[in-house]
């Protein structure tokens, strides 16, 4: 016995047909000609052995064939949405997990979130610093915020906004060591991330300075900004996480000239994460705070690709 499934398109044409009692309502639904459901159900037809359908002049009615396979066709159909839904329904539509890097939760994140949390008082949040990549499929994470090229597996990553690099300090070491300009950064001691785009030699390079090596190596961007907070030195940072405390006066930016980052930050999700209710407030509201932060902290001064 041939047990082979027809084909779902002809199954599906038949259930819609049957279930509106013409080919012309059901070729509305589908988007489709009339001609189309006919030659999919004839094919249905003629896969089965048997007529699905009494052809009238402005209806079709159902054989007890049609009848029998309609009730199967159209509880299947349900269950197959059904299942479809319960894909994309988010689980937890009251919390919000965000995974991000901890110097961007820290410095950018992190102080302006509770306009985010005023706005959704229903909403649990939580942020979970981290370097590491999230394994969606393994872990309660419904959005990553990422700072590289965007290329990442399994992923759809959206552009957040471009960063900024330029050497920042202490007032105080400013005044101590007499750091007022670039070329002074030939006497300075020089803080430096391990991120590949936060190379001195390479910076200096590019404006024509030379300057010492760097005296102090991190690996993280929080941990070069407290640096400069802790008077150790001219740091070399990124515009989205000193803009705040140059505003504030704890750091000073040194010379005018700033290099465009070759990474940028992402946010990013499995494509139907994206769906979610609360995913697009999130979404809509940190592009919010994105284009205020680069309208109000807008530098001034040249600006350049790192070659």
């Amino acid at each position: 016995m041939n047990e082979r499934l027809p084909p779902l398109q002809s199954l599906y044409y038949f259930q819609i047909a049957a279930k509106l009692g013409s080919f012309k309502l059901a070729a509305e639904t589908l988007f489709v000609t009339a001609a189309a459901v006919s030659q999919q159900i004839r094919q249905l037809e003629d896969t089965l052995g048997v007529e699905l359908f009494v052809r009238q002049h402005r209806k079709v009615v159902l054989t007890l064939e049609g009848h029998l396979l309609f009730q199967h066709t159209d509880k299947g159909f349900n269950q197959l949405q059904q299942g479809v839904r319960q894909i994309n329904q988010d689980p937890r539509p009251n919390q919000l997990s965000i995974s991000t890097l901890p110097s961007f939760a820290q410095h950018w994140l992190v102080p302006r979130i509770g306009h985010f949390r005023s706005q959704n008082q229903n909403q649990e949040l939580t942020i979970e610093p981290t370097n590491q990549l999230v394994d969606f499929q393994n872990s309660n994470i419904d959005l990553c915020i990422r700072y590289g090229r965007g290329d990442y597996s399994n992923v759809t990553s959206i552009h957040l906004m471009d960063e900024l690099i330029y050497p920042v300090c202490h007032p105080l070491y400013q005044q101590q060591h007499a750091i007022y300009h670039l070329s002074d950064l030939s006497h300075a001691d020089l803080i430096e991330d391990t991120w590949p785009d936060f190379d001195w030699s390479k910076w200096l390079l590019n404006v024509g300075v030379t300057a010492s090596k760097p005296t102090l190596q991190y690996d993280g961007s929080h941990f070069v900004i407290e640096g400069a907070l802790a008077v150790q030195g001219v740091a070399l940072a990124k515009h989205t996480l000193v803009q705040r405390y140059i505003r504030e006066g704890k750091l000073v930016r040194i010379g005018q000239i700033a290099q465009k980052a070759n990474y940028s930050y992402y946010l990013c999700a499995p494509n139907g994460y994206f769906r979610r209710e609360k995913i697009q407030q999130f979404r809509q509201w940190i592009f919010s705070q994105v284009e205020e932060f680069e309208t109000d902290a807008k530098l001034d001064g040249e600006i350049f690709n790192l070659e």
